[in-house]
């Protein structure tokens, strides 16, 4: 793969890792109400999640899909019934931090991992890029660079929004703020739906 392929990849990795969609609006809503820190395993899930993610679909999961497209619309009704679920729970959401430990509760790596198989934003990401960017001629080594760009770019990307939702804390202090703002969240969670319908 050429530099100029990589320095491709790179900025496109993070024009669709800083943008917003599902895995941002949880991570601006986890910032606001857990802290930066406690989203730390959030946001390593997303990564380590759309780089598994980006090289099965590179291996030819994508594939699979286009062959039976009813694999891709289960794909779609569960991925739509999970963003509704979580996007019901941001916004009934009512405690900053630690309130109510044994309900208010910040993603785990892994969950934030497999949440990947169900986030349309991520799928579209990742068809896209191995689609644009990988090379037909050597498809394993290609997949594999593209993977890593993208968990070495998503990071840092993801990490702006759980910092803004940190940063907001302090003003989401007032409980009918934050309460208006999870439902906020919540309501623009569910619209990430939209995209998959449409």
């Amino acid at each position: 793969m050429s530099l100029e392929t990589l320095i491709a990849v790179a900025i496109f990795a993070f024009v669709a890792s800083a943008t917003p969609g599902p895995n941002n609006m949880m991570l601006l809503a986890s910032g606001v109400n857990f802290g930066f820190r406690r989203t730390i395993p959030h946001m390593v899930g997303i990564a380590f999640g759309f780089g598994v993610l980006v090289i099965c679909i590179g291996m030819g999961l994508g594939a699979l899909l286009q062959e039976f497209p009813i694999l891709e619309l289960a794909l779609k009704v569960a991925g739509g019934g999970y963003l509704l679920y979580l996007a019901f729970r941001i916004a009934l959401s009512r405690s900053l931090s630690s309130a109510s430990p044994e309900k208010a509760r910040p993603m785990t790596l892994i969950g934030a991992a497999l949440f990947q198989w169900v986030n349309p934003k991520a799928w579209m990401m990742a068809v896209s890029a191995i689609a644009i960017y990988a090379d037909k001629e050597d498809p394993f080594v290609s997949v594999l660079f593209i993977a890593l760009v993208f968990v070495i770019i998503n990071f840092p990307s993801v990490s702006l929004w759980a910092g803004f939702g940190t940063a907001l804390q302090g003003f989401l202090a007032h409980p009918q703020r934050l309460k208006w703002f999870n439902i906020g969240t919540g309501v623009l969670l569910a619209l990430c739906i939209v995209p998959m319908v449409a």
